[in-house]
């Protein structure tokens, strides 16, 4: 397949436009998607920013405004419109501007969404998409930075994605709208610019498979979404101290590819998760709480979390920084872990 540079909101449209072109069935909803009701009364005015982010640029222009709907500042509404047009037969994906603002619809998604396929004994299905905006690091105070991943997970009946760079992010995509059930795709805004290899095909990446972004024997670092990226950096600074850490990327939470996190915790003996979210109840408590069920004999050391902390993402650029795991704290964990060295937790 020919491949070219994409940034990551870029191969969300692309998979987007690919799979609209494909699917009568898909149609997209949100809040400034199509550039808001009065848009035709301006002359020249044949498109829309696309949402916060842009990242639907472009898609009204093609597939018209039946397909591509601005919904009203009303998630509970239109999430729940969603609900009923995936049991109908329909694919909708609804955008959601800030996963923060899901707790708005989390009745529909958590009472009517996850759970109708149950209900009805599996005769019916839900295939709705949830896009979604996550993360800190944006300066946008503790409304718009949460990272909110875990407490979807923890929903049976849901899945959830979070792809850490535009390769993925095009591919689980594309598997998220062919998907019989409702799934929860968050969007680090951290992201959106950097640039991957990403085949102009349609391709799909299987759901529930996490990946290897680096090979290594020394430790295993375990990133949630973002904090992939971190962890390769660090990963680049390790290597030059000997330590050659094993950087493993989820990409799925629910379903969670535990067996390759313990496949390699099995042959580095240390594991390390990286979670920008809060430490209590976390993505990273899970894994870790996991990898001691299943390969607590593999060990050669405590596991240790590096998240953010207990607190509300802070507005404050200083703040807000500090409140990130660093490239610099992921090295100092791991030199630590490997040398026996007590850790001080940062929360």
């Amino acid at each position: 397949m020919t491949s070219r540079l994409l940034t990551y909101k870029d191969a969300i449209n692309e998979a987007l436009r690919q799979e609209m072109k494909a699917d009568s069935r898909v149609f997209l909803i949100g809040e400034d998607v199509a550039g808001g009701a009065g848009r035709d009364e301006f002359p020249g005015a044949t498109d829309a920013w696309g949402g916060p982010f842009g990242v639907t640029k472009g898609l009204v222009t093609e597939f018209g405004r039946e397909r591509v709907i601005d919904s009203l500042l009303a998630e509970t509404g239109f999430v729940g419109a969603c609900i009923g047009a995936a049991f109908a037969g329909l694919r909708p994906v609804a955008e959601i501007m800030y996963a923060d603002f899901l707790g708005t619809s989390f009745d529909q998604i958590l009472n009517h969404a996850a759970k109708l396929r149950f209900t009805y004994g599996g005769i019916s299905s839900i295939p709705l998409v949830i896009r979604t905006v996550t993360g800190a690091g944006f300066r946008a105070a503790s409304e718009h930075s949460q990272m909110l991943i875990s407490i979807y997970s923890h929903v049976p009946g849901l899945k959830v994605i979070a792809p850490s760079n535009a390769f993925d992010a095009k591919g689980l995509l594309i598997s998220a709208i062919r998907d019989p059930d409702p799934v929860i795709f968050m969007e680090h805004k951290r992201l959106y610019m950097r640039e991957s290899m990403v085949p102009e095909a349609p391709y799909a990446i299987p759901i529930g498979k996490g990946d290897i972004k680096r090979i290594g024997n020394s430790i295993t670092i375990v990133g949630v979404q973002k904090m992939v990226n971190t962890a390769l950096d660090a990963a680049n600074i390790l290597e030059k101290e000997g330590i050659h850490a094993e950087v493993i990327d989820p990409r799925s939470y629910s379903p969670l590819d535990i067996e390759l996190i313990c496949e390699s915790v099995e042959k580095t003996g240390f594991l390390l998760i990286v979670d920008e979210s809060h430490p209590r109840c976390s993505i990273a408590s899970d894994i870790s709480s996991q990898v001691v069920d299943r390969a607590f004999a593999s060990l050669k050391g405590p596991i240790k979390m590096l998240t953010g902390l207990h607190t509300p993402v802070p507005y404050s650029p200083p703040l807000e920084d500090f409140f990130i795991p660093s490239v610099n704290e992921v090295v100092r964990y791991c030199t630590s872990m490997i040398k026996g060295e007590n850790i001080v937790n940062r929360y």
